[in-house]
C-alpha cells in the first residue's frame, strides 16, 4: 500500500488503548471491525517515513498559522514544525478547532478553503453541510461537511499521512483541553438553549446552571473515540460506512432528519479561484457555493458593498464559478440586504516553500443545532434549509516575485467587507483595519521581508510562527 512522502508522529499503541477503553458501547463494536478495515495501515515492512526524516527547513522559520483559537493555532505551527506544509497545517488546525472551537468549527459543519501555490492558479474548496431530508426531525440538522472536504484538500496538496494530522486533534479530545476565551464567550452567549440538551449540558456545563468558563479544563472521550475511528477505518467510513450507520442513528435520536443517503451525497467542490488582476498584484477569492469570496472580491476591485453584491448574487439565482467571474470582471456591484447569517470562524496558514492556505468554517448557527449526535460526541450543525448560508470569506494576494498577502475572516454579516478591506490595505501596504464587526486573520508580507501573522486585537486568536523572506 501507497503511503505519503512523509508521518509526523508514530503510532502510539498505549495511546490507543487507552482511548479505545473509555469508548461508548456503541462505537466500540465499529472500531473493532475497523481495526481490520484499517489494518493495511500498519502492514508490517509498510515504508512509514519517520519525523527524523521530515526537519524543517535549514535556514529561515518554518510558516505561521493565525487563527481564532490559540491551541488550534499550535496545532498547525507545530505540524509545520515536524515537516508538513501549509496544506497539512492546515488541515491539522481545522481538525483541532473541532476539539477547541465546537461552538463554530464543530465536525458536524463544514467550510471552504482557498489554497494558492507560487507559479498556479489558485483553488478554491467547498464542503458544506446538506440538509437531512427524512420528515418529521424537530431540529433539522446538516451532514458533516468537513471530513470530505480536508480530505480532498490535503490529498491533493498535503505530504502527510492524513491520519497523522487526526493525531493532534484526537489527543486533546482524549486528555482534554483549556477552555479559550473565544469558547467560553461563545458557550455564556448560548448557555440557556445548550443546557437544555442533557448530552450538550454532559460536555459543556458546569453543574446544571451554567457553563464552561475560560480556563475550565474540558475532555471529551466520546469524541477522541470518533476520530479514533476515523483514524483506524478511515474517512469514508463516516459516509459510506458502519460509522455512517452510528452518525445517523445518533442525529435521528436528535431530532436531525439524516439518513444513509444525506451522507453518501455530502462530496466536496473543488474549482479554480476567483480572480482579479489590478495594478500588478494578482488577487484569488473563495468561488461559489462559497459566495463570500465574490463579496469580498467586488469590495476589493470597486469599494462597494460585499453584502450588497452577495445578497444580489444569491438574488439571481446563479451558481456557477463562470457566472460570478462574469459579475467580478464586469465591476457590478449590485444592490439589496441579507438577513442576519450564521457564526463561523477563520484561519490563515503559510509555509517555508510559499505555499498559503485560508479557510472559514460554520456549523450554521452557533453550536449548530445544540444538540450532540450521540455517543459520536459531534456537535450537529444546523440545516441550510432553515438557515442562510454563512458568508464563508478569505483571499490571497500575490504580486509577480511574493506572496503578499493571505486573509480570512469571520463577523457572519461583515466578514466579506472586512475581508476586500484588509486585501485593499494589503496591495497598498498599509495597516489592515480592525473596524466593524469583521474579525480578522491575516499573514502579511512586505516585499522581500518576512511575513507576519495579524489577528484582530479586539478578539482572543493567536499568530503563532513567522515565515521565511517571501521571495517565491
Amino acid at each position: 500500500m501507497a503511503h505519503r512522502q512523509h508521518q509526523i508522529s508514530t503510532p502510539d499503541a498505549t495511546q490507543t488503548r487507552r482511548i479505545a477503553s473509555r469508548l461508548p458501547a456503541s462505537l466500540m463494536a465499529s472500531v473493532a471491525s475497523g481495526l481490520l478495515l484499517g489494518a493495511c495501515s500498519w502492514i508490517p515492512g509498510s515504508h512509514l517515513v519517520g519525523i527524523s526524516e521530515t526537519a524543517a527547513p535549514a535556514g529561515g522559520s518554518i510558516g505561521t498559522v493565525v487563527a481564532d483559537e490559540p491551541q488550534a493555532a499550535l496545532v498547525g505551527h507545530d505540524v509545520l514544525a515536524r515537516g508538513g506544509n501549509a496544506a497539512d497545517a492546515a488541515t491539522a488546525t481545522a481538525l483541532a478547532l473541532g476539539v477547541t472551537l465546537p461552538s463554530r468549527a464543530s465536525y458536524g459543519g463544514g467550510g471552504a478553503c482557498l489554497i494558492s501555490r507560487p507559479g498556479e492558479a489558485a483553488q478554491s474548496i467547498s464542503f458544506l453541510p446538506r440538509p437531512g431530508t427524512s420528515k418529521g426531525a424537530d431540529r433539522p440538522a446538516g451532514t458533516p461537511a468537513s471530513f470530505r472536504g480536508l480530505y480532498l484538500m490535503q490529498l491533493h496538496y498535503g505530504t502527510v499521512e492524513f491520519n497523522d494530522l487526526i493525531a493532534p486533534a484526537l489527543n486533546l479530545a482524549s486528555t482534554g483541553i483549556t477552555v479559550s476565551r473565544a469558547l467560553a464567550t461563545d458557550l455564556a452567549a448560548v448557555h440557556t438553549a445548550l443546557l437544555a440538551d442533557e448530552s450538550a449540558r454532559t460536555i459543556f456545563g458546569r453543574g446544571e446552571a451554567s457553563t464552561l468558563a475560560a480556563g475550565d479544563s474540558l475532555a471529551q472521550p466520546r469524541l477522541a473515540g470518533f476520530l479514533e475511528r476515523i483514524r483506524v477505518a478511515g474517512v469514508g467510513d463516516l459516509y459510506n460506512g458502519a460509522l455512517a450507520d452510528v452518525y445517523v442513528t445518533a442525529a435521528q435520536k436528535a431530532g436531525g432528519g439524516l439518513n444513509d443517503d444525506d451522507m453518501r451525497q455530502t462530496l466536496p467542490v473543488q474549482t479554480d479561484a476567483l480572480m482579479t488582476h489590478q495594478g500588478g498584484m494578482t488577487a484569488s477569492f473563495l468561488a461559489p457555493p462559497a459566495d463570500g469570496g465574490l463579496g469580498a472580491a467586488i469590495r476589493y476591485t470597486t469599494g462597494a458593498s460585499a453584502q450588497g453584491a452577495v445578497a444580489a448574487w444569491r438574488a439571481s439565482g446563479n451558481t456557477t464559478l463562470a457566472a460570478a467571474q462574469a459579475a467580478l470582471d464586469s465591476g457590478r456591484s449590485g444592490s439589496g440586504s441579507l438577513p442576519s447569517l450564521p457564526a463561523s470562524t477563520s484561519f490563515v496558514v503559510t509555509d517555508h516553500s510559499g505555499m498559503a492556505v485560508a479557510c472559514a468554517l460554520s456549523e450554521n448557527n452557533l453550536f449548530g443545532t445544540g444538540r450532540i449526535a450521540g455517543s459520536t460526541g459531534v456537535v450537529l450543525s444546523a440545516s441550510p434549509a432553515r438557515t442562510p448560508q454563512p458568508l464563508l470569506s478569505a483571499a490571497i494576494l500575490r504580486d509577480q516575485r511574493s506572496l503578499r498577502a493571505v486573509i480570512a475572516a469571520s463577523g457572519q454579516n461583515e466578514a466579506a467587507d472586512a475581508v476586500g478591506d484588509a486585501a485593499r490595505a494589503a496591495a497598498h501596504d498599509v495597516p489592515i483595519p480592525h473596524e466593524g464587526a469583521g474579525r480578522i486573520n491575516a499573514i502579511v508580507c512586505h516585499g522581500d521581508d518576512s511575513c507576519h501573522g495579524v489577528t484582530d486585537p479586539r478578539a482572543a486568536g493567536l499568530a503563532a510562527g513567522t515565515t521565511n523572506d517571501s521571495a517565491h
